[in-house]
């Protein structure tokens, strides 16, 4: 198991946004979560869902503290991974959900 995050990329960025991460096509990408993480570290992972299913995961390489919403004015850390990541053979099913949750990886496959 690897600890991390999940992120639920949206059905409207369409695959094209989630294939970015595994392509080849980015060398690092910034997801962000509300507040201060108070269990993440560098090193763990961001889980990727899509159309309700776990398709891959990245490291993370940077956690940066001091960023605002712009929408809401309250603070947020910006989550920044390398790329590409990995991707699972075979997506396995995963409910999405809005925001950021804590994961064990107990959904990853044992290598």
């Amino acid at each position: 198991m690897s600890f991390g995050i999940t992120k639920t990329i949206p059905a409207a960025d369409g695959i094209a946004a989630l294939n970015a991460l595994y392509d080849g096509s980015l060398s690092e990408f910034e997801f962000h979560m509300a507040g201060q993480p108070s269990k993440l570290n560098v090193g763990d992972y961001v889980y990727t869902i899509f159309n309700d299913q776990l398709h891959g995961r990245l490291r993370i390489k940077a956690l940066i503290g001091g960023a605002v919403n712009p929408a809401s004015g309250k603070p947020r850390t910006l989550i920044m991974v390398d790329c590409p990541g990995q991707r699972l053979p075979q997506p396995i099913p995963k409910k999405g959900h809005r925001g950021t949750r804590y994961t064990d990886g107990d959904d990853w496959p044992a290598q």
